[in-house]
């Protein structure tokens, strides 16, 4: 049990066996985030879950920016930015001193705060109260999947409850059942990839102090000499440290008291007063399937992908996959587009993998150095990041999740003018005031266009204030093209409706 957060137990209700239009398995955040997706598009969802309470202890902490507008368009992004730390300074030290600090959010004027921190069991309880305040969403608990067929027109899902085995079937199935997934191990399928060996200590420890609202991470400092410490501080005064064990340290022994408890103290200094929260010892792995898509069974989150924790990459590219997944989904229900458009669901969140597994690769190479050799130049890279601007760059203590754009994306219309800035076809939508308000929540939940002065078109049209303008390098004449995932389609720097609607058949693959 958990001294600051009394998980709910959710009531076990068998559900009715008719077919479905989608059954998500896993509720978890990238499964919760994909039903609500799904329901504000206008299709209803079933979601199974083995387990009937959120997730304990110190999974994800951190999401970011584009994570927190997507969470915003669904409805709960503004109570979670409340309920969590946001911060977007962090400072990385090397033994005693400071090496360099970075900023996430230079630039001002957006909704959102580069990250929050906040415990997984949060988000994931807030998401499932949406989940309950939505008629489109049915969401059953201690189901289990434990058969699995695939069919030309469907899937036909074998699912045992506490009470009854029964089958079950659906048009699609998206499945969000975690890195050992029953979805994939039922189909057969198996990751690509790396395993790391190196084991890291997990704490959420509850105390108060002054700590600023920042993200510090330490390489061999005297506390833990030879060894990295990441510290951030959570909702409810909890602070998670992360402390670098090593690739022999045994986890039985490690998670005891007796041997967490020193290691805070030499952290913490012996006068701080701290409770233990919750204690964990983690490995990690870098890989993904080969496809994500396997005829109408979709995979998304780290059923799909698996990355390093350094950097946040794990839940936010997770609940990223769901918001790329869910307007394409829709539209294929709704007959907008044909199959093939979800041909660009693997397309575009593979590469978003693959650029995530190796800024991790690269990052647990730098805090966990192989030979002696890259020991002595990374540490020589810390040495000079305190006096030598072109050094800091090199210093990687995890690079902090940003959104992959779809540079290569079939959906894609590419530039036939000239643009000296703003986001190119692919790259997500930058916020900006907007009529008093915030541009991103403009957009229409379809496409829609942005615009620098007045269009007549079929499609929503949001006009572009000073501070948009100037973001997305528009002047009299511009317009952007997007997607319902807020992904710029195309852009033009004059209106012409026959190229938009070219735009827009590409993007639904028509």
């Amino acid at each position: 049990m958990l001294k600051t957060y009394q998980a709910p137990e959710y009531a076990y209700e068998r559900c009715t066996p008719q077919r479905r239009p989608v059954v998500v398995i896993g509720a978890g955040p990238v499964g919760l985030t994909a039903a609500l997706d799904l329901a504000k598009r206008g299709v209803p969802v079933l979601v199974l879950d083995d387990n009937n309470r959120v997730s304990l202890g110190s999974r994800a902490v951190c999401y970011a920016k584009r994570t927190l507008e997507l969470l915003d368009r669904l409805g709960v992004g503004e109570a979670l930015v409340e309920q969590g730390v946001k911060w977007q300074i962090g400072k990385v030290f090397h033994g005693e001193g400071l090496a360099y600090q970075f900023d996430l959010l230079p630039q001002p004027q957006h909704k959102q705060p580069a990250m929050i921190n906040l415990q997984q069991y949060h988000l994931e309880e807030a998401l499932v109260n949406a989940c309950l305040r939505e008629p489109l969403v049915a969401l059953h608990w201690k189901h289990k999947l434990v058969g699995l067929t695939s069919k030309a027109d469907g899937v036909e899902l074998q699912v045992e409850t506490p009470d009854a085995t029964f089958t079950l079937e659906a048009d699609w199935l998206i499945a969000c059942d975690g890195a050992g997934s029953d979805t994939r191990r039922l189909l057969g399928l198996d990751f690509e990839g790396q395993v790391f060996h190196d084991r890291f200590l997990i704490a959420d420890v509850v105390m108060k102090a002054d700590f600023p609202t920042e993200r510090w991470f330490w390489f061999d400092p005297p506390f833990h000499p030879g060894q990295s410490v990441l510290l951030h501080k959570q909702a409810d005064n909890v602070y998670r440290i992360d402390f670098q064990l090593g690739r022999d340290a045994d986890p039985a022994e490690e998670k005891k008291p007796e041997r967490v408890i020193p290691r805070i103290c030499a952290m913490l200094g012996p006068q701080a007063e701290f409770e233990l929260e919750w204690v964990s010892v983690y490995q990690f792995a870098c890989r993904r399937m080969k496809d994500f898509r396997h005829g109408r069974v979709l995979f998304a989150g780290d059923a799909a992908h698996q990355v390093s924790p350094f950097g946040a990459r794990g839940a936010n590219s997770g609940m990223q996959d769901a918001d790329n997944l869910a307007w394409k989904l829709a539209a294929v229900i709704a007959g907008r587009a044909p199959e093939s458009l979800l041909d660009s669901y693997h397309a575009e969140r593979a590469a978003a993998a693959d650029d995530n597994i190796g800024h991790s690769t690269r990052s647990t190479d730098f805090i966990s150095p192989k030979s002696r050799s890259s020991l002595r130049l990374r540490n020589a890279v810390l040495e000079l990041a305190r006096t030598q601007p072109f050094a800091r760059p090199l210093v990687n203590s995890g690079r902090l999740s940003m959104p992959t754009p779809y540079a290569r994306s079939p959906l894609n219309t590419p530039d036939e003018d000239r643009f000296d800035g703003g986001p190119a076809p692919g790259s997500p939508c930058v916020d900006a005031p907007q009529d008093g308000g915030w541009l991103l929540t403009r957009l229409a939940e379809g496409f829609s266009l942005l615009s620098a002065g007045p269009v007549s078109s079929e499609l929503p049209v949001v006009e572009l204030d000073a501070v948009g303008r100037e973001r997305y390098d528009a002047r009299p004449g511009t317009c952007y093209l997007i997607r319902p995932d807020r992904v710029v389609a195309a852009r033009w720097r004059r209106f012409d409706a026959n190229k938009v609607h070219a735009a827009l058949e590409r993007a639904l693959c028509r």
